[in-house]
């Protein structure tokens, strides 16, 4: 399988290093507009002499026998670059979001379709093996009747010039959600506030006073609330910041037995279930059966699967259900309610996601 890595930046680094290390793959080109990042990863990687170096895209015309791109560049470029390559026959690997418009979504995926092409989505958390293992123990039942979820993620950056918090960081969360309860949301809310990159703040004022969406005023959110609402009423609370210290990458979903926590900052205990119940004496409610038990996990890394499952889908010709072009396409919709929840000052927004 012939495949040609376009954008080689923080990310896309990544994916050629995987693609380089593949059985089954044969790196021969990458695309950057730096060539500096060209000559970076051509000694990086050693890369032969006979893979095509070039800042332009269109070059990869002349490569004969191309079977696949994979596209790790800016999310305003994803529409563009996917549709012409999907024109020109290639199977596409896009890294999330698939585009910032729902509808240019669906008419990629119609495409893909059409040309019989797999498109799919590097969701990454989607393949990491303690969430693909808390799927199975949400769908197993073993946290009885699901009450809620939440989710942290902050960091002191990276601050983001092109999106807000939400773009930047909600669909790790949203995606982690989805895949555990098997559901959409249907209903989902927003609000946030806005302190580096105010419209007075891009103006050169010193004095940056937090502002409040009530509406949404100009400028890029650096910390956003978000709650969705699922079908049978469940409800996920998600806290996005990039301007907080303190680093948190934290999921859980808490149920009538237990609570199920996905702590990514946790090296040696990722994934823990904490088992508990009340019992009830009288007016009284008893906490009993508590223990913590750390789960053990595959090893692996996550973007390795995702590259190993876009050769298979490729090779076989076989989608993949778990982060395909729908299903990018789907948290692109979310993203885009959430947007105008946002700019209403939290109003709900409903969703009916669909073909």
């Amino acid at each position: 399988m012939k495949i040609a890595v376009i954008g080689v930046g923080r990310w896309g680094v990544h994916l050629l290093r995987n693609f380089v290390a593949h059985p089954q793959v044969s790196v021969v080109a990458v695309v950057d507009p730096h060539p500096e990042r060209l000559a970076a990863v051509k000694q990086q990687f050693n890369l032969d002499e006979n893979i095509l170096l070039t800042t332009q895209w269109q070059d990869l015309q002349q490569v004969p026998g191309l079977t696949a791109v994979a596209i790790a560049t800016p999310a305003s470029t994803h529409y563009g670059l996917i549709k012409d390559a999907l024109k020109q026959g290639y199977h596409v690997l896009a890294e999330k979001p698939l585009t910032l418009d729902p509808e240019e979504c669906r008419e990629l995926c119609y495409l893909a379709e059409q040309q019989q092409l797999m498109l799919m989505v590097d969701h990454t958390y989607l393949f990491h093996p303690a969430v693909q293992q808390g799927q199975a123990i949400v769908q197993a039942g073993k946290l009885g009747d699901l009450r809620y979820g939440y989710a942290t993620r902050t960091h002191l950056g990276p601050v983001r010039q092109d999106v807000d918090a939400l773009w930047d960081l909600a669909i790790h969360d949203i995606a982690i959600f989805n895949n555990w309860l098997g559901q959409l949301p249907v209903k989902v809310q927003a609000t946030g506030t806005v302190w580096l990159q105010s419209e007075m703040g891009e103006q050169g004022n010193t004095e940056k006073v937090p502002v409040s969406f009530s509406p949404l005023p100009p400028g890029l959110a650096d910390l956003v609330w978000v709650t969705l609402t699922y079908p049978d009423g469940f409800q996920a609370y998600i806290h996005l910041c990039w301007l907080n210290p303190d680093k948190q990458r934290r999921l859980a979903i808490v149920g009538s037995l237990g609570s199920l926590i996905f702590d990514e900052m946790s090296p040696s205990s990722p994934l823990t279930l904490l088992h508990g119940e009340f019992e009830v004496q009288g007016n009284h409610f008893l906490p009993v059966n508590q223990r913590r038990e750390v789960l053990e996990l595959a090893t692996g890394e996550p973007l390795r699967q995702v590259c190993d499952r876009f050769v298979v889908s490729v090779l076989k010709n076989i989608p993949s259900e778990v982060s395909s072009g729908w299903v990018g396409k789907e948290l692109v919709e979310i993203l885009a309610a959430l947007t105008v929840s946002l700019q209403q000052g939290g109003n709900p927004v409903f969703l009916d996601i669909g073909v």
